[in-house]
């Protein structure tokens, strides 16, 4: 019900959907906002988060399945130059949050949770690791990663498609001579591949696959508790994430488990949609109040940092040209908000000033796939440093 409430707010609230904020994310706020007025007052509420985290790691599992070393390699070197760019500025905010954190006398996982936690991560992957937050001291953090995640998602919608024009109006760049309107329209579409599903088959694409995806669930509960028994804090799904990506890369080598990423790709938003409602259903607001000041400074100098960086450093080492520029407006959606933020503002600029099949191609790839994996195991370390 809370899903539905987020899919009818959105269609009719323009500004939610053209900030590409997720349906579940808005309707789960709804819900958590409505718990907020009657706390103490009206209602107190219990909700049953049982399925949580089987659904965060089946959704972390399928951004495994992305992690081929194939496909990296047929990007070619611009989406290696993008990637590590982007682990880089991890880093960056990892420990500008923690500095901002530090001088507001709170703890530094503050700065870390409103990092790359969530700008680069998220809200699924903040509150995907909001536990572990909690458990290292960081109370109130699923609150915190929420909150962080959606201001990031509106300035990365906000910030990029200006920021793009700017550096194409102010070194006169223009879209390559020659374009096809293909590509252009297909730059442009909104329209999603089907999957085909033969109901009266036994051995689907979708059976096969969510097959596979068990499989890899449950070998990868055996490697996360044995890398916590020696140990080392991580949330469930690291585990799983690792052994999807090698039965993945093995699939290329060999088709021995013929994966099919629409599939995946099918399977893992219908279990991200549902973890970000179950998860934001059971947040519980009046925890931020302490923590708003803080809280705010370090969300207000992360932006600052991702236009700076975008601007004097994304933009020159990605090429200094036209696909360069909607590159850059492209890095300002996903390492502030999500992937459909980079891709919106990209979409933006390309019709305005033609196809950049490059931008097309780095963005969404390294957005989507890769820079996941990387920053998962980037807070780990912080994780691990700083409980």
């Amino acid at each position: 019900m809370v899903l539905f409430l987020g899919l009818a707010l959105r269609r009719r609230i323009a500004i939610l959907d053209r900030l590409n904020i997720p349906s579940a994310v808005v309707g789960g706020l709804t819900f958590a906002v409505l718990v907020l007025v009657a706390h103490d007052r009206v209602l107190n509420l219990e909700v049953d988060t049982a399925m949580q985290s089987t659904l965060n790691v089946a959704f972390f599992t399928t951004i495994g399945m992305g992690a081929s070393v194939a496909v990296l390699r047929a990007g070619g070197v611009q989406v290696i130059i993008f990637l590590a760019l982007s682990i880089v500025f991890c880093f960056v905010q990892n420990f500008l949050g923690m500095s901002v954190a530090g001088a507001f006398n709170e703890h530094p996982l503050l700065g870390v949770l409103a990092g790359s936690v969530t700008l680069v991560g998220g809200p699924a992957t903040g509150l995907a690791f909001a536990p572990q937050f909690e458990e290292a001291g960081m109370q109130g953090a699923a609150v915190v990663a929420i909150t962080a995640a959606t201001f990031g998602i509106v300035c990365g919608g906000i910030l990029g498609g200006p920021l793009g024009t700017r550096l194409i109006r102010r070194f006169n760049l223009a879209g390559r001579a020659g374009a096809s309107s293909r590509e252009l329209e297909t730059e442009l579409s909104d329209r999603d591949e089907p999957l085909l599903v033969h109901v009266d088959a036994e051995d689907t694409a979708l059976v096969r696959n969510m097959v596979v995806l068990a499989l890899a669930m449950g070998l990868g509960s055996v490697v996360s508790r044995f890398i916590q028994s020696l140990g080392v804090t991580l949330p469930a799904y690291i585990g799983a994430m690792a052994v999807a990506s090698v039965i993945r890369n093995l699939d290329d080598s060999f088709r021995w488990f013929k994966i099919d990423l629409k599939a995946m790709e099918f399977m893992g938003n219908t279990a991200l949609n549902l973890f970000l409602v179950v998860a934001l259903m059971n947040l519980k607001l009046w925890q931020l109040w302490g923590l708003a000041l803080p809280l705010a400074t370090i969300l207000v100098l992360q932006v600052g940092a991702v236009a700076l960086a975008a601007y004097f450093v994304t933009f020159r080492v990605m090429g200094r040209d036209y696909d360069s520029a909607v590159t850059t407006s492209g890095f300002v959606g996903f390492v502030l908000g999500t992937t459909a933020n980079a891709v919106a503002n990209m979409r933006a600029l390309v019709a305005r000033y033609g196809p950049a099949p490059r931008a097309f191609l780095v963005v969404p790839l390294v957005g989507a796939f890769f820079i996941d994996f990387a920053n998962a195991l980037i807070i780990t370390l912080f994780l691990n440093w700083l409980r």
